[in-house]
């Protein structure tokens, strides 16, 4: 591998979804709809990551700047977004799979704009908060599947998705 190559991240991390993470500090027993009420405070966080003058800089190699990990959140938000709607559209669909690591490299994540990104990040938002909408009570438990066979409920995807943003938040937090 090159110095300037990412490792891949290969770790399972539905274990978010039932207990704490150590290090970011994110509580998945919280009411899912605190975690969806805070997409807010991500958006202005990551506009405040994206404007700092160390934003392309990697802090080791193997891992990614600021504004790789911006672009991810960006992507996660779209992915995650798609992922809601199609819970709340069809019976258990399965996902396809989504290679992070490729997506990284496809669409240049270490090249891109910051500020550009900061807008994407608040559009993906507003895209992923559009999908949680009006969610009723009787579809909260509805399911769908990953292409690896990990089941999510909408509740859970939205938990998955709310640890990613304060997890990379904390990964850049200078």
């Amino acid at each position: 591998m090159s110095d300037d190559a990412v490792t891949p991240d290969d770790k399972d991390w539905t274990w978010v979804l039932t207990r704490p993470c150590a290090e970011c500090g994110f509580d998945p027993a919280r009411p899912v709809e605190e975690h969806l009420d805070a997409l807010e405070q991500h958006v202005l966080r990551w506009r405040e990551v994206l404007v700092r003058t160390d934003v392309r800089a990697r802090p080791a190699p193997g891992t990614w700047s600021p504004l790789e990990y911006a672009c991810h959140v960006r992507d996660v938000l779209d992915v995650m977004a798609s992922r809601a709607l199609n819970i709340r559209e069809e019976d258990a669909p399965t996902f396809p799979g989504w290679d992070q690591d490729a997506a990284a490299i496809e669409k240049d994540y270490a090249g891109d704009r910051p500020l550009a990104v900061a807008d994407e990040i608040a559009e993906r938002a507003g895209w992923f908060a559009q999908a949680y909408a009006g969610v009723r009570d009787d579809e909260w438990e509805r399911r769908g599947r990953r292409g690896d066979g990990a089941d999510f409920t909408l509740r859970t995807l939205a938990l998955y998705t709310a640890h990613e943003l304060v997890h990379h938040a904390h990964d850049v937090s200078a």
